[in-house]
């Protein structure tokens, strides 16, 4: 079964878990309605009141937040605390736009140590192990939050940050790394760093390997485990939530158990808002139950997941969400038809010759969208010879076609030719409102 880090809190029965929700939820609108000026506007203006809230279920009658909402109140607009009481700011990179700022209180960076402790030592870390946190270290919400949950455990942190991929091997043999913490597609790019120098990744001893921040599928799993030697789990949070520590894996791998006690998560249908029953996929929208400086309510996550509320093997009764499998603004829409990257990432990593290593190209032929999907293969599997090389592709087109049931164009890259990425992996470039044709 494994250690719990907090079983009063995990293994609650469902009618003391949901009697603490409701009342966490009922001050929580009452803070934001009396303390942020653009809730008490937007809940005056669709007739809700915080003793409006009588049950869990009437949550669905308060607005929705959007990031579009954080942007628009740039920088503190939808703060509940002074600066003075604020204790630490994170924010977005603003690339698309004003960047989305959040702040904590002391006793919010207290629940944020909380509630990661719990979600490392669901993926197997304790006071034995040494844990290197290659995220970046900043403004970024995913490096600061593990860490101080690790150091909560009492395990020992090298915070390495981002970059530097041969020092980062040099650290884990020197160090004895025995957990890794990184982007998924980060540690596959830090398994081809360890063998250009001639070191076996299997070799270096890691144990666990806790990864989020991008979406990632069970074939990658299975691929980075292989490499690795290592039991790899998934972790989920948002910055405008708390950052990393609002679900993660347990040891059973059977989806993400949420912080019930903390975060209030629903899946709705993202056009019509309705609710979704427990194993109806949607969107995730959540409400941090005890978020001091930022009192969000029912932010819209635009992350497609599900939910299970069935007690788990490992003792835990806390629901349990799925690995998100992507979000309805990284949906692709080509020739009418929804597409996923994470489709396309499962099928590729079924085939054989294909690496870890892939980028999604979609452009326009005349009045016709066009997915293009280049990937590199591996070393052993590029001969050169073209009969090999054709059989690839067709294969692979055709696994595609049977998939997304549209055709894609598939074009083979030698060994290392993609960029990699030491954070989130850019995954798909879109063409078709840049003026380029296919």
């Amino acid at each position: 079964m494994g250690f719990i880090w907090n079983r009063e809190r995990e293994c609650m029965s469902r009618k003391d878990l949901e009697e603490l929700q409701l009342a966490r939820l009922k001050a929580q609108v009452k803070r934001a309605y009396e303390k942020v000026p653009f809730y008490r506007e937007k809940l005056e203006k669709a007739g809700i009141y915080p003793e409006k809230i009588k049950t869990l279920k009437d949550v669905r009658y308060l607005p929705v937040t959007t990031k579009d909402d954080l942007r628009d109140n740039y920088p503190f607009g939808l703060f509940a605390e002074p600066k003075k009481n604020l204790v630490r700011l994170h924010a977005s990179s603003g690339t698309t736009g004003r960047p989305t700022v959040v702040g904590y209180t002391r006793g919010d960076l207290e629940v944020w140590a909380e509630v990661v402790a719990r979600i490392v030592t669901m993926a197997g870390v304790t006071d034995e192990d040494t844990a290197q946190i290659a995220f970046g270290y900043g403004l970024f919400t995913g490096a600061f939050g593990l860490h101080y949950g690790l150091e909560k455990v009492g395990a020992l942190v090298v915070p390495i940050s981002v970059g530097n991929s041969r020092r980062q091997i040099q650290l884990m043999r020197d160090f004895g790394t025995t957990a890794l913490i990184c982007t998924p597609s980060y540690s596959l790019h830090l398994a081809e760093t360890a063998r250009e120098l001639g070191i076996e990744p299997r070799s270096l001893g890691l144990k666990w390997g806790l990864f989020g921040s991008e979406p990632w599928t069970e074939e990658m799993r299975a691929e980075i485990e292989k490499q690795w030697g290592i039991v790899a789990t998934d972790n989920y949070g948002l910055s405008e939530i708390i950052g990393p520590g609002v679900s993660g894996e347990c040891l059973e791998r059977e989806g993400l158990h949420i912080n019930e006690d903390h975060f209030l998560v629903e899946v709705v249908d993202p056009e019509t808002l309705e609710p979704k029953e427990p194993g109806e996929e949607g969107e995730l929208i959540i409400t941090p139950l005890t978020k001091e400086a930022l009192p969000l309510l029912r932010y819209r996550t635009r992350d497609i997941s599900k939910i299970n509320p069935e007690p788990c093997r490992c003792g835990r009764t806390t629901t349990r969400m799925q690995r998100v499998k992507g979000r309805t603004d990284d949906m692709l829409i080509i020739r009418g038809v929804n597409v996923f990257p994470s489709q396309i990432e499962s099928v590729l990593m079924e085939i054989e010759g294909t690496a870890p290593h892939y980028q999604l190209i979609v452009s326009k032929r005349g009045y016709l969208d066009e997915l293009e999907v280049q990937v590199e293969i591996e070393e052993k599997f590029f001969t050169g010879k073209f009969k090999d090389l054709e059989q690839l592709t067709r294969t692979i087109e055709e696994r595609l076609a049977s998939t997304l049931q549209i055709s894609a164009k598939v074009k083979l890259l030698e060994p290392r030719s993609l960029e990699r990425s030491e954070g989130k992996a850019k995954r798909v470039i879109d063409l078709r409102n840049s003026g380029e044709r296919g």
